[in-house]
């Protein structure tokens, strides 16, 4: 999003497992309840996560905001073209829709077949990818952070075949959205900004990239972040 409002910046990569703590030390605040849940719940190491601080984070000057959608907000009114948001109102309600959707069932959808699938079975053992290494850059430190990464996102009574078999009908549901243009058009909003590095994470699970590469939902991952 920030290269789209062609605001320049700095990244700072923070380690998994430390990164609620060093988000705090740079000034971030903790979120007071939970942000996340996962069916319908919050385990309590998640909502520790959540109330220890989030990434992203980002920090111009005195402000400081976190998660996807305050930080897409902040950005429209600091630099309001290129839009991030369609200007009329309804269409807005369309994109915004999504992007909630992208945020909170997509991502933890994702996220979790993606921590539960075994680095063996990932692409390149997720050593590379769209997003790059996943967790960490070195092998031996996924392997290590993997396992509690995994347990905060847990599958709880379900089976990684349970969450795999779920995910067809949330690619359907991102190509339907293409296919009425709340997704993917001439002009990108949040909404594919939200939904997209999801689908890239998928892309790593065994058997996703070619489904995804074989839908809608593909030339939307292709736009903005093409495989490496």
């Amino acid at each position: 999003m920030l290269e789209h409002k062609r605001v320049p910046y700095r990244l700072v990569e923070l380690p998994t497992g430390l990164h609620p703590l060093l988000v705090r030390a740079a000034g971030f605040q903790g979120n007071r309840t939970p942000i996340r849940t996962l069916d319908g719940a919050t385990p309590s190491q998640l909502a520790i996560l959540d109330r220890l601080g989030t990434v992203p984070a980002l920090r111009l000057g005195s402000e400081r905001i976190q998660t996807n959608r305050s930080i897409a907000r902040f950005l429209e009114r600091l630099r309001p073209l290129p839009p991030l948001f369609p200007s009329h109102p309804e269409r807005r309600r369309a994109v915004e829709d999504a992007e909630r959707w992208g945020d909170e069932v997509l991502q933890m959808a994702a996220r979790r077949v993606a921590l539960a699938t075994d680095l063996d079975a990932m692409h390149m053992r997720s050593a590379d990818g769209r997003l790059g290494p996943l967790l960490a850059k070195s092998r031996w430190m996924r392997a290590i952070v993997a396992a509690p990464s995994a347990q905060s996102f847990r599958a709880g009574p379900g089976s990684l075949d349970a969450l795999r078999d779920a995910i067809p009908a949330l690619l359907d549901t991102v190509d339907a959205w293409i296919g009425e243009g709340v997704l993917c058009g001439e002009e990108l909003n949040v909404a594919d900004f939200a939904i997209a590095p999801s689908l890239a994470l998928l892309c790593y699970c065994p058997g996703f990239n070619e489904r995804i590469s074989a839908r809608p939902a593909g030339v939307l991952v292709d736009r903005l972040l093409p495989e490496r």
